[in-house]
């Protein structure tokens, strides 16, 4: 693979657990709207397997291909993944506080 597909490939990997994210967080700023609020057993269990789901799902998404990649001997193109990814993911981080801090 060129060194751009690599590139193209952590942005729409980055981008994954940007929507990801972003759900799970829309899904807890809302969850008295959409759950209600009992106070039950529940609510913690929910939480919790949202969490592990959540790690499961973004660990998949940046240390996946990564991984593969590592272990088929590819060592630089995994490198290279990887840290572009976590490029793009703090680029969308920033992207975002630049835009939360110019609509105050």
């Amino acid at each position: 693979m060129k060194k751009s597909d690599y590139f193209m490939k952590s942005l729409v990997n980055a981008a994954g657990v940007f929507v990801y994210v972003s759900f799970v967080a829309w899904l807890g700023f809302n969850n008295q709207t959409i759950f209600g609020a009992p106070d039950n057993f529940l609510t913690p269990l929910f939480v919790l397997l949202l969490f592990v789901i959540s790690a499961s799902v973004t660990s998949l998404l940046v240390l996946g291909k990564p991984i593969h990649l590592y272990l088929n001997g590819l060592k630089k193109e995994a490198f290279t993944l990887l840290f572009a990814t976590l490029a793009w993911l703090v680029f969308f981080l920033m992207t975002i506080v630049v835009v939360l801090l110019l609509a105050r």
